[in-house]
């Protein structure tokens, strides 16, 4: 007779509970990496936004310091509420970056509301790939 295992399935969720753990610890590394690096980011984004004519704005160092503060504050941000902001964008790249989806987000509902910004331009891939430009600088490759 065959042999039964009790969980047919348990191969599956091994590389589930391992993919799992990979994107945490991902997650974690990109947080901290947002939060010590949060002035170069912002600067770097900020640019980005600009040159690729996604943003207009009559206060540059006004969004930098916007952008600045969101990262430093992106840890202490709870994961229901950040799973809540990107859930209209999840699908918008076949392996997407968290954070990028968050700060994607972020600039077309609230930034543009923002009293230094005049517009933003183009639609939600754009803006995405702008911004994951940028961050994808602190996402991990080696995990």
């Amino acid at each position: 007779m065959g042999h039964h295992a009790n969980n047919p399935y348990g191969s599956g969720d091994k590389a589930v509970r391992a993919i799992d753990r990979k994107r945490e610890q991902e997650r974690k590394i990109m947080l901290s990496a947002a939060y010590k690096f949060a002035d170069e980011l912002a600067l770097k984004l900020v640019q980005r936004l600009l040159d690729q004519h996604i943003i207009e704005t009559t206060s540059e160092s006004a969004i930098r310091e916007v952008f600045a503060n969101l990262l430093r504050s992106l840890p202490d941000i709870e994961d229901f509420d950040f799973q809540f902001k990107i859930a209209p964008l999840r699908q918008l790249a076949a392996n997407p970056n968290f954070m990028s989806l968050y700060l994607t987000q972020f600039i077309i509902e609230d930034l543009v509301n923002h009293a230094k910004i005049d517009d933003v331009f183009r639609d939600d891939v754009d803006v995405y790939k702008a911004v994951d430009s940028v961050l994808d600088k602190i996402r991990p490759t080696d995990l």
